[in-house]
Formats: structure tokens, C-alpha cells, sequence
């Protein structure tokens, strides 16, 4: 059974406007969670707890982030964004809230866990990229995944330090409320992608959702895609939750942490944008492999050199080129072999599975620290989906897939 979108009395968008308000939502709810490292010393110390109850609790959050994207997509894809993007804010302030309240590790993974990462499936890229690619033409969709990914890294280049001046200046608990009360500013700037009754360079071709699912989860290339998207997200979870601790393990004060995060969040605006512009002139699959096999190269020199400000900064400033400037290629290349009537949903479900390998990226980390006291058999498995994601990068097929034509009614 078709699923035709909800009719909306909202004017079509333009593209000025798309790129603004995705740009602003995906600034906020990407830049605030950039900062969650910083929490990590400040909460365990206060509440007693081991870093693996604040590992846990934020792998549970990159797996419900995973688990909810793919509902919260067919959902924007079915009644528009707007309603998604509303609901998210909402869960937005109040995971963090609680989060602040919390008193015990259960309810601080029901809070910084199960609540955020909701919040985070229905206001960041699978929301917001559906929106995109119903309205800019296919020729320039790349670049403008590329722009809105850039305002998020921008974002996390700005919330960092923000978030460390609160911490320090208000205590943690009272910095986690100040952002409860940003994170509503999504509300106003999701009526900025609120559709109307018929998006741009709609999809002549209609399926159900089951169609959709099937065809998508039996093609080889999405299921590279999806394998390749794992691991990314064991990679920047991993070094942006315990990037802080492994540096001061090393004996470096604070600051270098939160500058390492900014710098990250800074030069992924330059990597992000450069990946969805470069995405529009090269095959996608060998921009995504030379990322995957890049990160591999960095984090190997980084463990090969003595662990300085500068070696950290270094470090950050290059991992940030390679940070999120996957995700452009990654949602272009799925808009471009099935099209945009599920861009949402077949988003969430790739990044579902680059939530899996948040969520081992996160806990892992924790865990295997408490076993070794170190953080170095994960930098190491880091490096090796570093190269296993390069590989099977390269087979990706990036052309239309040819549907038979359809019966008249």
C-alpha cells in the first residue's frame, strides 16, 4: 500500500531557507552533544562512579539515537519534518535535565542514554537531510549536505568551549540546565523546514515501506554503506568520549582536552563541506574509502609520537578534516540510487548501524580501560575498521537502481 506525504498548506521551500534552518538545528543538537567528554571527569568524581557507568550510559545513547532514527525518518517522510524536529527539542531539554538530576547510573542512562538519544534521532542529520534532498535539485544535493554538515562542525567548534565556561563557571549540573534551555531554540527553527504539499524533484516512482525496506536491505551496496557507516561511529564516539580522560591519563591539564575537541569541531567545518563539494565532481565511494583509510594513518602517527599539546592539537586538527566529512557522501549516495520518497528512514537505518558501532566505540572504551588501564587495545581496533571500512568502500555502486516499470492502475 502507497503512503503518499500528508498535504501541507505550508509554501514549497527555498533553498535559502533550508540550508539556514537545517544548518542552525543540526549547529545546536550536534555542537551540544560534542561536549558530553567534558562530563565525564566532573560526574563520575561528584556521584562515585566508574567511567564505565558514564561510557555505558552514553553507548545506550547512541543506540537508541540508532534504533529511534529509522521510525523517526519514516516519520518526517510520512507527515514532514516539522512534527519530528518538534518533538525532538522537546526530548532535547528534558534528557538533559534529568540528566542533571539523576542520582544513580540507571537513571542517568535512562536520562543521558535512552532520552537523548531519542531527542537526537528526530533533530539531527536523517531528519534534516530528508528536507534537503526533497528540495534542492539532485545536481547540487552533495554540496548542500556538505553546507548543513559544515554549520554542525561549526557547532562543535563553538560548544566546546561553551560548554567547559559553564561547567567551570556554574558547575556541571547547572551547565546541563543552561543547555536544556538552548536546545528549545529547535522549536522556531523547525517551522524554517515545515514542507509543503508537494517537495521538489519528487520521486515519480512511489513504493510502500516494505518495498522500500526490502529493496534497500537485498542491494549489495547499501549493505556496504551500512557496514562502512559502523565504523565511523566506532571511531568519533570513541575519541570524542574519551579523548578528555586518555589526555589526562597522559598528564595534560584540561584545556588541551577542550581545545582538542574544539579543533575537531573547527576543522571538520573545512572537511565536511570539502567532502560534500568534492562529492558532486568525484565517485563518492572513493572519497569515503581515502577518509576511512586516512583516519587509520592519523591515529597510528598520533600513538607513534610522544603525546604533547601540540602532537594532541595536531592530531585534532587532522582527525577534524576526517571527523564527519563522511556523512554528506554517505546520504548523497543513498539519495542517489533510491531516490528521495525514503531518504529519511533509509538514513536512519544506515546510521542505525553507525549507532552500533557508537555504542561498542563508547562502552568499549570504558570497559576495556577498567580491564587494562589503558585506552590502547581500542585505539588499535580504531586503526583496523579504520582499513576494513576503506575496503569495502570501494564496490559501492553508485548509480540509479533500475526498478521495473510500474503497472498502470
Amino acid at each position: 500500500m502507497n503512503m503518499p506525504r500528508a498535504q501541507s498548506p505550508a509554501p514549497q521551500l527555498s533553498l535559502v531557507q533550508v540550508l539556514a534552518c537545517g544548518a542552525a538545528i543540526v549547529t545546536l543538537s550536534m555542537g551540544i552533544r560534542h561536549g558530553f567528554g567534558l562530563w565525564l571527569q566532573p560526574i563520575t568524581m561528584d556521584r562515585g562512579w566508574t567511567r564505565e557507568t558514564f561510557a555505558f550510559a552514553l553507548a545506550i545513547q547512541n543506540l537508541a539515537w540508532g534504533f529511534a532514527g529509522p521510525f523517526a525518518g519514516m516519520l518526517a517522510d510520512r507527515f514532514g519534518a516539522l512534527r519530528v524536529l518538534l518533538a525532538g527539542a522537546l526530548l532535547y531539554a528534558l534528557g538533559l535535565v534529568t540528566m542533571a538530576m539523576a542520582t544513580s547510573g540507571l537513571a542517568f542512562t535512562g536520562s543521558a542514554g535512552v532520552l537523548l538519544g531519542m531527542a537526537q534521532s528526530g533533530t539531527t542529520y536523517a531528519v534534516v537531510y530528508g528536507v534537503i534532498a526533497r528540495t534542492v535539485e539532485p545536481s547540487r544535493r552533495s554540496w548542500a549536505m556538505g553546507v548543513t554538515a559544515a554549520a554542525g562542525s561549526f557547532g562543535q567548534f563553538l560548544m566546546v568551549p561553551v560548554e567547559s565556561w559553564l561547567i567551570g563557571s556554574f558547575g556541571w549540573q547547572n551547565a546541563l540546565f543552561v543547555l536544556g534551555c538552548l536546545s528549545l531554540a529547535i522549536l522556531p527553527l523547525a517551522f524554517g523546514l515545515r514542507e509543503g504539499a508537494t517537495p521538489a524533484h519528487a520521486d515519480a516512482h512511489r513504493q510502500s515501506v516494505g518495498s522500500a525496506l526490502r529493496e534497500a536491505f537485498g542491494y549489495r551496496s547499501f549493505q556496504l554503506l551500512t557496514a562502512g557507516y559502523f565504523v565511523c561511529g566506532f571511531q568519533v564516539v570513541f575519541i570524542g568520549v574519551h579523548m578528555p580522560s586518555f589526555l589526562k591519563d597522559k598528564g595534560l591539564p584540561p584545556e588541551v582536552a577542550t581545545t582538542a575537541l574544539a579543533l575537531i569541531g573547527l576543522f571538520n567545518v573545512i572537511g565536511t563541506y570539502t567532502a560534500g563539494a568534492l562529492g558532486q565532481r568525484l565517485p563518492k565511494r572513493y572519497i569515503l574509502s581515502t577518509i576511512y583509510l586516512l583516519r587509520s594513518v592519523v591515529i597510528v602517527t598520533f600513538l607513534s609520537v610522544p603525546v604533547t599539546p601540540w602532537s594532541v592539537y595536531l592530531f585534532a586538527a587532522t582527525m577534524g578534516v576526517l571527523w564527519l566529512s563522511t556523512v554528506p557522501p554517505t546520504n548523497a549516495v543513498i539519495a542517489q540510487i533510491f531516490g528521495v520518497q525514503y531518504m529519511s528512514m533509509l538514513g536512519g537505518f544506515v546510521f542505525l548501524s553507525h549507532q552500533f558501532g557508537s555504542f561498542l566505540g563508547a562502552w568499549l572504551g570504558g570497559r576495556l580501560y577498567d580491564v587494562y588501564g589503558s585506552y590502547d587495545v581500542v585505539w588499535w581496533i580504531a586503526v583496523a575498521l579504520g582499513v576494513f571500512a576503506a575496503l569495502i568502500n570501494l564496490p559501492v555502486r553508485e548509480t540509479a537502481i533500475v526498478r521495473p516499470a510500474a503497472l498502470p492502475a
